[in-house]
């Protein structure tokens, strides 16, 4: 396999290899591509995990178990607000 790289990116994976970190710039690649192939196969997860709680919301919408738009923004305002009061209290911060 042949890849073109950019001179800034092999200007990157020089400047790594010469810290000593990686001993070739194949072994880096390789780590690079590992960590993009985790990260990739992560998003994929969290993608079908948020497509199947918006068929689910849709499904509950088309039987019915909707709750008006006021309520969901009260609702969500108040989540928002214990939020915020939680993170202050985490931080020891005073309301």
């Amino acid at each position: 396999m042949n890849v073109s790289l950019t001179p800034e990116i092999e200007r990157k994976i020089d400047e790594r290899v010469a810290t000593g970190l990686y001993t070739s710039n194949s072994e880096l690649i390789r780590e690079a591509l590992r960590l993009f192939f985790s990260y990739d196969d992560v998003r994929q997860r969290e993608l079908t995990r948020l497509n199947g709680a918006i068929a689910e919301g849709l499904a509950q919408l088309d039987r019915g178990e909707g709750i008006p738009g006021d309520e969901a923004r009260r609702r969500s305002h108040a989540r928002l607000a214990a939020r915020r009061a939680s993170a202050k209290t985490s931080r020891g911060e005073s309301e």
